[in-house]
């Protein structure tokens, strides 16, 4: 299901209210109008239950919407909002609601029959790898641009975090980045803020978030492109703040059988055993979760992997914690991988 344009919920003052029903009747289902200045500031909001009562109050077709409006309607602030508010709305009933800068601008309109959560979080996705192992299929293509399904790998990623309301991207890009540049733009006509980080040099799983430097929110979120999968990213971001983490990973439990019984010993004395045990280890699943101000344990422009950032953070005495997830988890890495993300693809919900 395609987000649909939020300017379409957007009505300037002093138009007639004969054009704010023309547009409520084509918005349907998700009949509400914010009515803004020339600036582009909200003034008010407008429901076919306003027409009716400003008419039956003898206002007239031809009369401006400004004397049919709410003066004030709930509204998100950006920079300023947390995820109890977001949920709190969204469990009271308030579906569809404009977004304001510190100026009063609306910048975008949520609407949550299409968005499953509003995360005040900046995603990071990155594209810049060879892709060696998936030649030749990446000789004259970006590994996150071949399609699994009707869809480029890098996308599949874009749609799932801005299913969550996540719409500050940053994407590191190196090999053909050119091609993902052309392909998403400046995500405008996706409701997104897309900006594009180039490695001169590669510089690891991480080290291109130091070139970054005006992230919007408190928390970043950091994905390798080449993964498939249906994470709960509210979910991991609420495990993330009642846990007070710095860092969480998310993990890949994988469950290891022994087929003989394991014996605990001590020097050469038996002292218990356990017949075909079953032992669970995690694996880094390439997706991370941290709060702004770790990122100052990031060399600038140097080649730097996650696991640095994780061993200098747990030195440094940080809170670096484990998601555990449950769910589906694709690493597109091998030709047998991507041959199993097209058939998966036509059975996992994402």
């Amino acid at each position: 299901m395609s987000i649909p344009n939020y300017r379409g919920h957007l009505i300037q003052s002093k138009s007639k209210i004969k054009i704010a029903l023309q547009m409520l009747n084509e918005l349907g289902y998700d009949a509400i109008l914010f009515v803004i200045n020339l600036k582009g500031q909200l003034m008010g909001s407008l429901t076919d239950g306003d027409v009716r009562r400003g008419l039956l109050n003898e206002l007239a077709l031809d009369d401006d919407v400004d004397k049919f409006i709410q003066p004030n309607p709930k509204y998100i602030q950006r920079k300023n909002y947390n995820l109890p508010q977001i949920i709190n709305y969204r469990d009271s009933g308030y579906k569809i609601l404009p977004v304001i800068d510190q100026n009063n601008v609306v910048v975008n309109v949520i609407n949550f029959r299409f968005l499953k959560s509003y995360l005040p979080i900046d995603a990071v996705i990155m594209a810049g790898g060879r892709g060696i192992r998936l030649k030749p299929l990446t000789d004259a293509t970006p590994k996150p641009m071949l399609k699994v399904g009707d869809k480029p790998i890098i996308e599949h990623n874009l749609d799932r975090l801005s299913l969550y309301g996540i719409d500050d991207f940053w994407i590191s890009v190196k090999y053909l980045g050119e091609q993902i540049e052309q392909y998403f733009g400046n995500g405008n006509n996706r409701n997104m803020n897309i900006q594009y980080v180039w490695e001169d040099e590669p510089l690891g799983t991480i080290g291109a978030i130091s070139k970054i430097h005006n992230f919007e929110h408190d928390y970043i979120l950091v994905t390798n492109s080449d993964l498939l999968t249906n994470l709960d990213y509210e979910h991991f971001f609420v495990d993330f703040i009642s846990k007070n983490a710095d860092f969480s990973i998310v993990t890949i439990p994988y469950e290891v059988t022994i087929p003989y019984a394991v014996l605990e010993t001590n020097k050469s004395n038996v002292v218990s055993f356990k017949e075909k045990p079953t032992y669970t280890y995690y694996s880094n699943g390439g997706i991370y979760l941290m709060k702004k101000n770790v990122l100052k344990f990031l060399p600038q422009n140097e080649h730097y992997h996650a696991t640095d950032l994780m061993e200098r953070l747990i030195a440094e005495g940080l809170n670096v914690i484990s998601y555990p997830l449950i769910g589906y988890w694709l690493d597109i890495g091998k030709h047998e991988d991507f041959q199993k993300a097209q058939n998966d693809i036509k059975q996992i919900k994402f």
